[in-house]
């Protein structure tokens, strides 16, 4: 809709005050063992962590680490320090007294499915793993790694892949390491999944556009914008004239 003049744009491109920037590593799950270590270095120091599967318990289809097994795994190797679990099967007031739990600094390490996604603030928690990242799409990742940073101590999230990585699965994950800019990381997005359908239901794959790209064409599509209002106004005839040429037949885009 903003490509067709039907939406202005206001961008906030900063930090809110007091939030740190992040740091992004990849590592294959062949190093889960080496960050275990670290984050038990981490904890020791103060550190609270979260750490993020794709499943809440074992599965018969998926080969992938859940968040029962990892919270076992981690109470075991983190002895003495508090270890909590969180997903969405269990009841609100469990959750909500998991979460209270780890804001008040009692819990080192939180165990969580994406239910942390969105609404989850605790400052002091500056490290996240999340397992599986290659299973993630780039804008929950990037919603995932905005839990960490969120108070004045630098802070580090790790994106644990398991290989073989398609293509598009390396894009991902290049992109996660290479900006925390939600802007880039949205055109990045764009550029890997493909806008979809503008006019349908088809949230992703190659545009129907015949004579355009929309990110390769922005500068062209920056000077048609300007020239639109002028066109309009002084050669109307013309401006109708093209309406009637692309949208002739608008009464089918109804029926999307």
């Amino acid at each position: 809709m903003t490509y067709f003049a039907d939406l202005a744009v206001s961008t906030i491109d900063e930090l809110p005050p007091g939030r740190s920037p992040i740091v992004t590593k990849v590592f294959a799950d062949t190093k889960r063992l080496e960050v275990i270590a670290k984050i038990a270095d981490a904890v020791e120091q103060g550190q609270q962590v979260y750490w993020v599967c794709p499943l809440i318990e074992e599965s018969e289809t998926l080969d992938l680490k859940n968040a029962t097994e990892t919270h076992a795994e981690l109470s075991a190797a983190l002895s003495g320090h508090g270890v909590g679990l969180l997903h969405g099967r269990m009841p609100p007031a469990e959750k909500a007294a998991v979460m209270a739990e780890f804001s008040a600094n009692r819990l080192s390490v939180l165990v969580a499915t994406t239910v942390i996604e969105v609404g989850v603030d605790v400052p002091n928690a500056s490290l996240m793993v999340i397992e599986h990242a290659e299973r993630f799409g780039l804008s929950q990742l990037h919603q995932l790694r905005g839990r960490v940073g969120r108070g004045a101590v630098a802070s580090v999230c790790v994106l644990l892949y398991t290989g073989p990585l398609s293509i598009t699965g390396k894009d991902r994950l290049r992109a996660m390491a290479e900006t925390t800019d939600g802007f880039e990381i949205a055109r990045r997005d764009l550029d890997i999944r493909g806008p979809g359908e503008f006019m349908g239901a088809r949230q992703s794959g190659a545009e129907l556009l015949r004579f355009a790209d929309l990110q390769e064409d922005a500068p062209l599509l920056k000077a048609a914008r300007a020239l639109a209002p002028q066109l309009l106004d002084q050669h109307p005839a013309a401006a109708h004239a093209q309406v009637t040429r692309w949208l002739g037949s608008k009464v089918e885009f109804l029926k999307a």
